[in-house]
């Protein structure tokens, strides 16, 4: 982010026929291009005192004149809420977010987020990014446990979006279906929009959907179970959740994608039981893979799974019929 305060740069015949926004990005020090274009969109930049959009093609002589605001505190209290950490630099903080746990702040949750566990661990990430998800790149349902990263400075954060945008981080989950998979592999390949009724739900039957596609491979066979390894390709709401459910495999324990079905009758226990007490969808994110903002380099992040998954697996392992299987 570039310094607080006003600023004024003078178009030079070498500058001439570039968009403003490139300009500002080149000529104001920590100034990006998205930054740039936020900043003239905000009506806070003007050329020769006059406003222009982001992509105004300027002339040699010309006055690029405007402010940098001081970044907007967040309204949301710093909470010390504990965080599983995975790794953290001057860049960026990787953690594993339990299930439960809602990622930013929205009606009927101002406080107890990981966002406000996140502003007392990093006082500075306040001003980084939009108000009521500071550094927040991408997030996890309150009730899907697993790999998050966090970015710390306004330029991680916008290298990371980059990234997620360009669908240059791989993203793996580990999930628990219902059923048996007819094959050891495939994709899934459905659009994914809001639900034509229950607007708080995704479908693949929405009359406005977008492109989706999931990839999955069976880990563990548990008898009348699978354990899934899910490539995330996409990230559309609820996609892993809604693909399962589409192929008739939804993910065990969903409240909003699984229909209620009994266990089968011949599940021993504790498996019977772990079943039917389930209170969150067995989904966790696994690994993410990304470039480190700062250094470019390669790295893999990983979560184990929570202890409820790994309860519910090894007593399924322990009932299917002939002893766990693998694929």
């Amino acid at each position: 982010m570039p310094p607080v305060g006003p600023f004024r740069l003078h178009v030079a015949p070498c500058d001439a026929g570039r968009r403003l926004d490139v300009f500002m990005a080149q000529r104001l020090p920590g100034c990006s291009r998205s930054f740039a274009a936020l900043l003239i969109t905000a009506g806070a930049v003007q050329v020769d005192g006059r406003p222009r959009k982001p992509g105004h093609c300027l002339k040699a002589g010309q006055t690029v004149a405007g402010s940098v605001p001081a970044p907007r505190p967040s309204g949301f209290l710093p909470e010390p809420i504990p965080l599983d950490i995975l790794h953290e630099d001057e860049h960026m903080v990787v953690v594993n977010k339990p299930a439960g746990l809602v990622v930013h702040p929205a009606p009927g949750h101002s406080s107890g987020t990981l966002v406000n566990a996140l502003l007392h661990h990093c006082p500075d990430l306040a001003g980084i990014g939009a108000e009521l998800r500071p550094g927040i790149v991408h997030r996890l349902d309150k009730d899907t446990s697993g790999t998050l990263v966090v970015a710390k400075t306004a330029a991680a954060l916008e290298h990371l979006a980059a990234q997620f945008k360009a669908r240059a981080v791989h993203k793996d989950y580990l999930a628990l279906v219902h059923g048996r998979m007819a094959t050891a592999a495939g994709v899934i390949r459905l659009p994914i929009g809001r639900h034509p009724v229950d607007r708080q739900r995704m479908s693949t039957r929405s009359r406005s959907p977008r492109q989706a596609e999931t990839g999955w491979r069976v880990e563990r066979r548990l008898g009348a179970f699978s354990l899934l390894r899910v490539d995330l390709r996409t990230g559309r709401t609820h996609q892993i959740r809604v693909h399962c459910a589409a192929i008739h495999h939804p993910v065990l324990g969903d409240p909003v994608y699984a229909r209620s079905r009994p266990a089968p009758a011949s599940l021993a226990e504790p498996a019977r039981s772990l079943l039917s007490g389930l209170r969150r969808q067995m989904l966790h994110a696994w690994r993410i893979e990304l470039s480190h903002p700062a250094t470019g380099e390669r790295r893999l992040f990983e979560s184990p799974l929570p202890a409820d998954m790994l309860e519910l697996i090894a007593a399924l392992e322990a009932a299917a019929v002939g002893g766990p299987q693998s694929s």
